[in-house]
């Protein structure tokens, strides 16, 4: 079986990526994080049959574009139960929780929950590949902000008993910046949590 299509686009003003994943027998599709851009977005699903939108997270330029493309592509908006970014009430048709799989054609995405940058965010792994789209979890070069300190506790949980458990080959799509590889980075992940960063610190991290 012929491996999922990704295509990937940087869009609005920070800016953050948007992911489409294709199975190329079927042509199905689903598009990840609307933030800007509708005509792009459209642009990445051409010639597909769009059957979601799905949301890592649900902060502001993540979301952008939403409602555009729900009445552009009028199909199922798939995202966890929240709480959301600025008690937002999210018009869900689908909730994801840790765990949950979606079949895209002949392909199959599961959701794993790592909170921490935000209480509602959700990485997507594709089954039987390498693949990765993490969001605002983790990034090449350290993780999600935190607000809080109790937020970067929940970071740290999240580090350790989720993203370190995947193995070296993930490839992790982030909403910002480059794609790496695991691997690449488990040294200094491992660094990372294993190090004390007292009991107030959050905010922006390195690893």
């Amino acid at each position: 079986m012929a491996a999922m299509e990704l295509i990937a686009r940087s869009v609005g003003p920070w800016p953050m990526n948007t992911y489409a994943l294709v199975c190329p027998d079927t042509r199905e599709s689903v598009l990840f994080d609307p933030g800007a851009d509708p005509d792009t977005l459209a642009q990445m699903l051409a010639d597909t049959t769009p059957i979601a939108i799905i949301l890592t997270h649900t902060h502001a330029d993540h979301i952008g574009a939403l409602d555009t493309m729900r009445r552009r592509l009028n199909v199922p908006l798939l995202a966890h139960p929240g709480p959301h970014s600025q008690d937002l009430e999210l018009p869900t048709d689908r909730i994801l929780l840790d765990g949950d799989r979606i079949q895209v054609g002949r392909h199959t995405l599961k959701a794993s929950y790592t909170p921490g940058h935000i209480p509602d965010m959700i990485c997507f792994a594709i089954e039987d590949d390498q693949r990765v789209i993490v969001g605002d979890t983790i990034f090449a070069g350290g993780p999600g902000r935190t607000w809080s300190a109790a937020d970067f506790k929940t970071t740290l949980e999240t580090l350790r008993n989720v993203v370190l458990t995947w193995p070296d080959d993930a490839v992790c799509y982030p909403g910002h910046g480059p794609v790496f590889r695991l691997g690449d980075l488990r040294a200094a992940i491992e660094a990372f949590v294993a190090r004390d960063h007292g009991p107030d610190f959050h905010g922006d991290a390195e690893w």
